[in-house]
């Protein structure tokens, strides 16, 4: 689970006035920015959660935040993604796009720059098991 350290956004003030106050990201907020972009990546099949988030799963609860770790060091943000993907795709391309998605979307969501997306590809999903997953 991400450091339970709240960020705060660089903020300017507006022709040199008076500064409105401070923005504040939770962690938790990245993991989900994270990962939906993760999901949205064409040859994901999912992200890998833990034990709670399959029983939360189970009662209809949606956890966008599952398999993302999120890590604040002196350097900047580290993002971890344990994610699983379609058979037949190409691996190295897949999770460059997963790289990519996740670092423009935290950029264009919370204007926070990211040091590091790391990529764990914890396992192949084959196509008849997705598709009996469907059903």
């Amino acid at each position: 689970m991400a450091e339970k350290e709240i960020q705060s956004l660089p903020q300017s003030t507006p022709n040199g006035k008076e500064a409105l106050g401070d923005i504040e990201v939770a962690p938790e907020v990245i993991e989900v920015i994270a990962g939906i972009a993760t999901t949205e990546v064409e040859g994901i099949f999912g992200t890998r959660g833990t034990f709670a988030t399959g029983v939360a799963e189970k009662f209809g609860k949606k956890v966008h935040g599952k398999g993302i770790k999120t890590e604040w060091t002196e350097e900047g943000l580290i993002v971890d993604v344990y994610c699983v993907v379609q058979y037949g795709v190409a691996v190295a391309h897949v999770a460059r796009e997963v790289q990519r998605q996740i670092r423009e979307s935290i950029e264009n969501m919370t204007d926070l720059q990211t040091k590091e997306v790391n990529v764990h590809i914890t396992g192949v999903q084959f196509e008849q098991a997705a598709n009996s997953k469907a059903e």
